[in-house]
C-alpha cells in the first residue's frame, strides 16, 4: 500500500483574536502583510491574551523584550518556520526581527528594495514610537472592548474617552501626526505616485503604516476610520487600497 506524500511544511503565525475573524493587531498585521506579499504558505494559530505567555513558552519562543526587573515579556507576533528543518524550526518574535528574517530567508519580492533598509527602519520606528502614540489613549480601550470576553477579563486597560471635548482633542492630536506624515509622503509626488513610501512599489514602510489603518478601521470604524478616511484628500484610503491585495487571512 503506497503512502501518501506528506504536505510541505508551512509557516505558523501566532495572532490574537478580536471580536470577529478579522485580524486587528497592528504589529501582527505587519507580518501578515509580508507573508501575503511574498506569497508564502502559512497558517494562523489564534491565542487569546491570557494564554499568550504560556503558549509561547510551550513552543520555545524567545521573549520579545524584558521588564526593568529583568523578567521576560512575551508578546505577539511570533512565527514558527519549519521549512528548512521541520525537526528544529526557526521560532522568532518581535515584528522587526521577523521582518528581517523573512526578507533574508525569502528574498523574492523584497519588502526592503535595495539600498532602502536603513531609511525604512527609521520610517517604521517613527510609526511605532511617534505616529501611533496619540492614538493609544483612544484605540487601546476601544480594542479592549472588542476582545473576547475572557480576554477582557484578563487584560487591564484604561477607560475609553467619553464623547465630547476630551475625545475631540485626542483626535485632533492624532490628525496632527497624519497631517505631518502626509506632507512627507507628498514629496514623492514629483517622481513617484505620491501614495507609497518608496514612490512606486509597496514596501515594509507601507505595511507598517497600513497596519495602523487596519487597526483603526477594524476597532473604531465609526469614531475613527470614518474620520481618517476623509483626511488629507483621501490619502489614507488610497494607501489602504494599495495594500488590499495582501490582506488574505490564512
Amino acid at each position: 500500500m503506497s503512502r501518501r506524500p506528506s504536505s510541505p511544511p508551512v509557516i505558523t503565525l501566532y495572532d490574537v483574536p478580536g471580536h470577529n475573524a478579522q485580524p486587528w493587531a497592528p504589529n501582527i498585521w505587519r507580518i501578515r502583510f509580508i507573508l501575503n506579499y511574498k506569497h508564502l504558505r502559512y497558517r494562523t494559530v489564534w491565542v487569546e491574551f491570557q494564554n499568550i505567555e504560556i503558549t509561547l513558552r510551550s513552543i520555545g519562543a524567545p521573549p520579545s523584550s524584558q521588564r526593568s526587573d529583568g523578567r521576560p515579556v512575551y508578546t505577539l507576533p511570533v512565527i514558527v518556520d519549519p521549512t528548512l528543518n521541520p525537526s528544529a524550526p526557526q521560532i522568532l518574535s518581535n515584528p522587526n526581527t521577523i521582518a528581517e528574517y523573512l526578507e533574508s530567508r525569502y528574498p523574492a519580492r523584497p519588502v526592503f528594495p535595495e539600498g532602502s533598509r536603513a531609511l525604512q527602519t527609521l520610517f517604521v520606528n517613527y510609526i511605532q514610537e511617534v505616529f501611533v502614540k496619540p492614538l493609544l489613549p483612544i484605540m487601546v480601550p476601544l480594542s479592549h472592548q472588542q476582545l473576547p470576553e475572557r480576554s477582557q477579563t484578563n487584560a487591564h486597560m484604561s477607560q475609553s474617552l467619553p464623547p465630547g471635548p476630551q475625545r475631540e482633542h485626542a483626535w485632533m492630536l492624532v490628525k496632527e501626526q497624519f497631517d505631518f506624515l502626509a506632507t512627507i509622503l507628498d514629496k514623492n509626488a514629483s517622481d513617484g505616485d505620491g501614495v507609497v513610501a518608496m514612490g512606486h512599489q509597496v514596501s515594509y514602510a507601507d505595511f507598517a503604516l497600513c497596519s495602523v489603518l487596519v487597526w483603526i478601521e477594524n476597532m473604531a470604524a465609526q469614531d475613527g476610520w470614518a474620520r481618517v478616511r476623509h483626511w488629507n484628500g483621501g490619502r489614507w484610503v488610497r494607501i489602504r487600497e494599495r495594500c488590499r491585495e495582501y490582506m488574505d487571512v490564512c
